[in-house]
């Protein structure tokens, strides 16, 4: 008997005291992991939400498109209809994306994307990570004294932000993949931010509880509280900066993000942003680049499960998971099981220790990629789970490595808004991008019709621990450690599932337990994003309350792990490739799964 996914029931945080707003807040607001709301009445959103609803995978035969919102999903969709690819069909989906789900990614923030392409067989990623200006320092979250900043003292303002990367990999990736004419990607978010798009209840809700910080700078606010009042689900919201936005964007390509007059806006918004501003200055815009890299792939059961490498921390920690449980026979024991979360509790906490020395920007510190995927080395370190109660202590491994281990621990934080796209085309191409401002609404702080990053306060504020320098730490020009863990799994040559999640740290979680469940236990995309989580990162087992993944917990406690149950909120889309497509939306949230 497979675990059920129950209701959640989440309440608006009640963070608005003693402001006018707070007394807006009604009780129509859902909360912000609500899956229901849709905003599109087509009929093939009305199919695809139903079986959702039902736990059941949508299939298709030529295409498929899942993401975090409908009216996002039907704008590639529609790309896919008329012969695009999915590269097409990714610039679409994220423009309409940094609309009507602003608090989550958009053109202000970054993303990383594995393709697979059908031509020659070969996986690529593409780094759209933002980058550090060259004038920060370590100490960037650092008072006068040396002390960390708290989190949304750092985050709120220009301080924050790094270098934008998503307008340039959409460019970038259109370039390289695309068919359909660039300026013809733009027509669906152009009309929905001229005319107008139906706020959806998670955006509302999201939108109330983080009124006072929204509040703060001016352009922010008149646009979530029109008029002075909080937008509301069902609204009609309307974005016409946007708009001209996207215009240049079709017209110019990414260039006016990066030396012109969006750019120069850019800087004055960071520079000037009132009572905490930033260092970025328009070189750093101008000397960005999209990196590709090789994709990290990790064997898994006669798979490849292959993502993205650093700076992102997302296809090492999830391919030592999935290393660390391969001489366990997971599939026999079952997603019942509290012997086998337990295996899978204590090789996360192993590998987020490994995490958190090793990985960061190896083109600042050197990472050992070899080596924390070392058959050897992760056998030796499988052997550590060769017990029946929790492990009492993990400390990261000692991997090959051909430069000094004196690194210290990370202490940075990671709190959960983000955004994942899985698409196939006709033409067999897989495109698996999971792309982010950071926190939800990023800094705060908005720039022609878009909110700008905080994605900098991923970097650890920390410098140093113990007088051992901190592998993530800010330095100019970095990019900051991600979690974000697009994935594709390869069988034989081939892709055989694309998967990704938002989630923060709790991303790598999410990710390894869909594909445990779909290759391990045999669910189908669907089921296995419904599965209920428990994640362990490096210390409490979170376990998602109000669901079956509850009646674990006392064996789990009992085995000596501490427990914290709590509201998980992923955002797994998800396509498996076999005789058909399935392809999978997590009921977490909004999005949809569509294909023909």
């Amino acid at each position: 008997m497979r675990l059920l996914l129950a209701s959640l029931v989440l309440s608006v945080a009640p963070c608005l005291a003693g402001m006018s707003v707070a007394q807006q807040v009604a009780d129509e607001v859902q909360p912000e992991g609500a899956g229901a709301g849709a905003v599109s009445t087509s009929a093939a959103v009305a199919a695809a939400l139903k079986a959702k609803e039902a736990g059941r995978a949508v299939e298709a035969q030529n295409w498929m498109v899942a993401a975090a919102n409908p009216l996002a999903v039907e704008a590639g969709a529609q790309v896919l209809r008329d012969g695009g690819t999915a590269a097409d069909a990714l610039v679409a989906v994220q423009l309409v994306l940094g609309l009507v789900e602003p608090q989550s990614s958009g053109l202000g923030g970054g993303a990383f994307l594995v393709w697979y392409d059908a031509d020659s067989g070969e996986l690529t990623t593409l780094d759209g990570r933002e980058t550090a200006p060259l004038a920060a320092t370590p100490t960037l979250f650092q008072d006068d004294a040396g002390k960390p900043l708290s989190f949304f003292d750092a985050v709120v303002g220009g301080r924050s932000v790094g270098v934008p990367g998503t307008p340039a990999l959409l460019a970038e990736a259109h370039s390289k993949w695309g068919r359909a004419a660039w300026d013809s990607l733009f027509a669906e978010a152009i009309t929905l931010a001229e005319n107008g798009f139906e706020v959806s209840p998670r955006l509302a809700a999201m939108v109330a509880q983080d009124a006072i910080r929204l509040f703060r700078f001016e352009a922010t606010r008149d646009y979530f509280f029109p008029g002075g009042q909080r937008i509301r689900p069902g609204e009609r919201l309307k974005n016409a900066a946007y708009a001209d936005t996207l215009r240049r964007f079709a017209q110019e390509g990414a260039a006016p993000f990066y030396t012109g007059d969006i750019a120069a806006d850019i800087v004055t918004t960071v520079r000037q942003a009132e009572g905490n501003p930033g260092v970025m200055a328009a070189v750093d815009l101008a000397i960005y680049r999209v990196k590709q890299r090789d994709a990290v792939c990790a064997p898994y059961r006669g798979f490849e499960v292959c993502g993205m490498g650093p700076p992102s921390s997302g296809a090492l920690t999830v391919g030592q998971i999935l290393r660390l449980l391969a001489p366990y026979d997971i599939g026999e024991m079952g997603p019942d099981s509290a012997e086998a979360w337990r295996l899978i509790g204590d090789a996360s906490r192993l590998a987020f220790a490994d995490r958190g020395r090793y990985m960061a920007d190896s083109d600042y510190v050197p990472v050992p990629v070899k080596g924390l995927l070392d058959a050897g080395y992760l056998a030796e370190r499988a052997e550590l789970l060769k017990r029946d109660t929790a492990l009492p202590d993990v400390e990261a491994g000692e991997p090959d490595f051909d430069h000094a281990r004196a690194w210290g621990d990370d202490a940075s934080i990671e709190l959960p808004s983000t955004s994942h796209v899985s698409i196939v085309d006709r033409f067999g191409n897989v495109a698996s991008m999971t792309t982010t401002i950071e926190n939800a609404f990023g800094s705060r702080l908005m720039v022609r019709g878009f909110l700008l990053n905080n994605e900098l306060t991923d970097f650890s504020f920390a410098s140093h621990e113990d007088g051992r320098p901190i592998a993530n730490r800010v330095e100019p020009g970095k990019r900051p450690r991600s979690s974000m863990a697009p994935t594709i799994v390869m069988k034989n040559g081939a892709p055989v599932l694309a998967v990704g999640s938002p989630g923060g740290s709790r991303i790598i979680g999410y990710v390894a337990k869909t594909i445990i469940a779909h290759l391990d236990w045999g669910l189908d995309v669907q089921a296995a994003i419904d599965m209920p989580h428990l994640v362990n990162r490096f210390g409490a087992f979170d376990v998602e309350v109000g669901t079956a993944a509850m009646d674990l917990l006392p064996d789990l406690e009992a085995m000596g792990f501490e427990m914290a149950p709590q509201v998980l909120v992923s955002g797994l889309h998800a396509i498996s490739l076999g005789e058909t497509l399935q392809g999978g939306a997590d009921p977490r949230r909004e999005g949809i799964a569509l294909g023909e």
